[in-house]
């Protein structure tokens, strides 16, 4: 069996996110802290990553002023906690091949201290010394405990309401170890 280990590169690495709400949505990025993955026979074995969630930024709001206290909201207890919880983790429990560079994944995802299993599709494409690794997660936030301003747990928050899902959309380079 020929196993290979590759590190993610975290300066070439990156998660954006996007979050809804009915007036509209916001986006930014966050960074990734570090990362692993194990190929077998050029096939994903496991996988780990973390994320910083004290490096949530936001790319739409324009205003300095308007932009640090959203950043600071997304980083209190109503959101990620990030000062009692600094990161999240994706942790691949089982990967199945597919066509074009596919994989059907199960993992565990942390955020807050709370892990719930989600699946998703991972694309990668690999030569010898890199592995590139791209996927779209959706999350409802509300099985993490964020439940600011959630149609599920407030009534008649009208155009305050934010969506229960968010979007991460991953994008690792790891290189061999």
């Amino acid at each position: 069996m020929d196993t290979k280990n590759f590190k993610v590169n975290s300066e070439k690495s990156l998660v954006e996110w996007i979050g809804r709400k009915v007036t509209g949505a916001h986006n930014g990025t966050i960074e990734v802290k570090e990362g692993s993955f194990t190929f077998e026979n050029d096939n994903l074995l496991a996988g780990k990553f973390i994320i910083n969630t004290k490096s949530i930024t936001i790319l739409d709001v324009e205003d300095a002023d308007t932009n640090a206290q959203f950043a600071s909201h997304l980083a209190s207890d109503d959101f990620f906690n990030s000062d009692q919880y600094p990161e999240a983790i994706f942790e691949i429990t089982h990967a199945e091949p597919s066509d074009n560079n596919l994989y059907h994944v199960k993992g565990n995802l942390t955020i807050k201290g709370i892990t719930n299993s989600i699946e998703t599709t991972l694309q990668i494409v690999k030569t010898e010394n890199t592995a590139i690794l791209d996927a779209k997660i959706v999350i409802d936030r509300t099985k993490f405990n964020i439940k600011f301003r959630s149609a599920n747990f407030f009534a008649n928050l009208g155009d305050t309401l934010i969506y229960n899902n968010f979007d991460l959309n991953i994008h690792l380079v790891a290189e061999t170890i």
